[in-house]
């Protein structure tokens, strides 16, 4: 009686159990062309291998000890193997592949030592369909729990790569500076995924560099780096040094393709790129660098610089799915350092835009003394600005305005409405007159804005002192008021010094249209501080506007003798930090004209009196010593005194200013202004003001709520013409 399949698989497998390491050996050589990714890391190979060996192991149980192959223990090996190979996110397909070609492989060679064992074909075939059942049994289960831990392992990285992605978002890219970007960038790396990061960028990218790259291999800067550990080898190049990487090689592969590269170091061959010197080379050796990432930084097609992640900590390189990860995290900074250097530049033109438009150091003034101070915004330049505009009869206007938005397009508006406010000035108007004229520029700048938006707005302070009778004239648009600093105390030290906000009427912004502005008129006191400013300087996230009043007026009140000290002192007590608003600052201390270089007399409207006003003015001249101007003035003021008695109203007024000018006005109580006209050769009149403007350097006329003044300037002798 021939033996039953039973015992013949038995002794099979007491047969085949001594050369279990051959019989493993045997299925890896086999499968390992068709599978090579399973070696491509060291830890999958290890896990393979032993998973593998338990296989051959758990099929000589079963035959040999007649165990029930759908309740055999499934190997612990293949569990692991599943679980490392979803962490190197090697796809459930290829696993499962490879799986069965190993089961595939091993039966093929069991069924091979079955044929050479059995006594008879029937034997074998029998023994063959037994060892089939056997195989797709076992191979179901052991197959349903390593998908099972894959999936599972699978959910667990997703969740870790989700979690690293996130925390990414939200570090990286947190403000619009490049530089700390880029260092968020390293930080979030070497914390989650290497031990060594370093970030090079484009050297024509940065602040103050080309903005074109220069022909031939990109040149880069260290710009950032992070290692893991303190006593970690620096990176090849110091933070700030520009390079450029070897032709050919691998890191400039990857920043000129914008295809990401993983790469492995033998201890015998460290790249040229990576250690520009013997000692670095054989710290990276001693430290044992063995793998890396080099992912290119990439926005809308460009390159914009190379992140480098290195490994030495751990034995394990890095997989595709770390690639993958560096990639998304690469991607998303590259999108910030993009925006933070089209901000940059835009910041850098709209700065410039803007100190081109504000004043230059202001000329010296009869009327005040001032300091000025300008900052942007730590989020963008806005359209902040101040002025400072000489006036006839020595007024100085001083100005300071806040046009909403940020970037070019208000420094632009800024632009156009200092402008206008220039051009308005020259013409002498009141303030409230001005700022009804520049509400109707920013209604038709609205109007004309071609981007979609009728949200242009803006604020103005305009106010004119006049040196000769102390008074400053203020209307507001919408603007915060000045503080006014007694002069009493001012400079005195350590006592206190009075600060007050006048309670002036506060009129609508520019742009809304059809709502009047109004005119305050208050008396300053000489050596008075006017501080005019904008809402960047007391608002803030930290204080609403009555404590930063408050604060602005105690640092005010122990304020230094120093205009520019002063303005020191107030930016740093009321903005210890970047501002989160622009500011303009505008500080003027007030003088007065000496009442013996100020001549003024009421005439009366009568002709006759022309001769008399003659006389004054010569008597003047002749006390400040001006003779040499005797002829032209004593002509000018013939000619303004006749037109007033003739064209105007009473009351009439001749003033004479001698300061760096020689200024002469005559006020009258008509509001009809004069006409330049050229007289034909019979007329008997139309030549006075063709005249005066002939013998004057400037000369014009101003309105006041009652009447005129039609004024006319002259060099001084010596002075150059202007």
């Amino acid at each position: 009686m021939g033996i039953d399949v039973d015992t013949f698989l038995r002794d099979l497998a007491r047969e085949l159990r001594p050369r279990t390491d051959e019989l493993t050996d045997a299925v890896l050589r086999e499968i390992s062309p068709d599978v090579p990714w399973v070696w491509e890391y060291e830890d999958t190979a290890i896990v393979a291998s032993a998973a593998v060996s338990q296989h051959v192991t758990a099929a000589l149980d079963i035959n040999e000890y007649s165990l029930d192959a759908a309740s055999a223990a499934v190997p612990p090996a293949d569990i692991e193997t599943a679980r490392v190979l979803a962490r190197h996110g090697v796809p459930l397909n290829d696993f499962l592949r490879a799986f069965r070609l190993g089961h595939a492989s091993f039966h093929r060679i069991v069924g091979e030592e079955v044929y050479r064992l059995a006594a008879d074909n029937g034997l074998a075939s029998e023994a063959l369909i037994t060892l089939n059942a056997q195989s797709f049994t076992y191979m179901n289960r052991v197959a349903e729990e390593a998908v099972a831990a894959y999936q599972e392992e699978r959910d667990r990285w997703l969740q870790r790569r989700l979690v690293v992605v996130n925390e990414a978002s939200r570090r990286v890219g947190a403000t619009l500076d490049i530089t700390r970007t880029a260092q968020e960038l390293a930080d979030v790396g070497t914390e989650y995924l290497a031990d060594l990061v370093t970030v090079d960028l484009l050297d024509a990218l940065l602040p103050g560099r080309a903005t074109r790259p220069a022909t031939g291999r990109l040149v880069v800067r260290r710009i950032a780096q992070r290692s893991a550990l303190d006593d970690c080898p620096d990176s090849a190049f110091p933070l700030g040094q520009a390079h450029t990487f070897p032709e050919g090689s691998e890191p400039g592969r990857a920043l000129a393709t914008g295809q990401p590269i993983r790469y492995s170091i033998t201890a015998a061959q460290v790249p040229q790129w990576m250690a520009q010197s013997t000692v670095q080379r054989e710290a990276l050796r001693t430290f044992g660098v063995h793998s890396m990432l080099l992912v290119p930084l990439w926005a809308h097609g460009r390159p914009l610089g190379l992140v480098q992640f290195f490994r030495h900590r751990t034995t394990a390189a890095f997989d595709e799915e770390e690639l993958l990860l560096a990639q998304e995290i690469a991607s998303r900074a590259a999108i910030h350092l993009d925006n933070a250097k089209r901000y940059t530049r835009e910041r850098d033109t709209a700065l410039t835009l803007q100190r081109s438009l504000l004043p230059e150091p202001v000329a010296e003034q009869c009327a005040v003394g001032t300091a000025s101070r300008y900052l942007p915004a730590e989020s963008g330049v806005g359209g902040d600005w101040y002025d400072v505009i000489p006036l006839s009869g020595a007024r100085v206007a001083l100005v300071v305005g806040d046009v909403v938005g940020r970037g070019l397009h208000a420094c632009a508006t800024m632009g156009r409405l200092r402008t206008a406010v220039r051009t308005l000035a020259d013409i002498d108007l009141m303030p409230d007159e001005l700022l009804t004229h520049l509400d109707d520029v920013v209604i038709r700048l609205q109007r004309e804005e071609t981007r979609g938006s009728d949200e242009m707005s803006a604020t103005c302070l305009y106010a004119v002192y006049d040196p000769v009778s102390r008074l400053c004239s203020v209307a507001s648009a919408g603007h915060p008021l000045p503080a006014l600093v007694s002069p009493a105390t001012v400079g005195t030290g350590a006592a206190a010094r009075e600060v007050v906000f006048p309670e002036l009427p506060i009129g609508p912004p520019l742009g809304l249209g059809g709502l009047p502005f109004e005119t305050a008129q208050f008396e300053v006191t000489e050596g008075s501080l006017l501080v005019l400013y904008t809402d960047g300087l007391i608002e803030s996230l930290v204080r609403d506007v009555d404590a930063g009043l408050a604060l602005l007026a105690d640092v005010l009140a122990r304020a230094p003798a120093s205009l520019e000290e002063t303005c020191d002192a107030l930016l740093s007590a009321l903005l210890p930090t970047s501002p989160a608003d622009d500011v303009a600052l505008l500080v003027a201390r007030t003088r007065t004209l000496d009442a013996g270089l100020v001549a003024t007399w009421d005439l009366p409207s009568d002709p006759a009196v022309v001769a008399t006003a003659r006389e004054h003015a010569s008597d003047s001249l002749a006390a400040w010593g001006l003779e040499e101007l005797d002829f032209a003035t004593q002509l000018m003021v013939s000619e303004l005194v006749t037109n007033a008695i003739r064209y105007g109203k009473d009351p009439v007024q001749l003033r004479m200013i001698f300061q760096s000018t020689l200024m002469c006005e005559v006020a009258d109580g008509s509001s009809t202004a004069p006409h330049l006209r050229r007289a034909r050769v019979y007329d008997e009149g139309g030549r006075g003001l063709l005249l005066v403007a002939q013998l004057a350097e400037r000369w014009g006329t101003r309105h006041g709520h009652e009447g005129k003044v039609i004024w006319a300037e002259q060099a001084l002798p010596g002075s150059p013409r202007v």
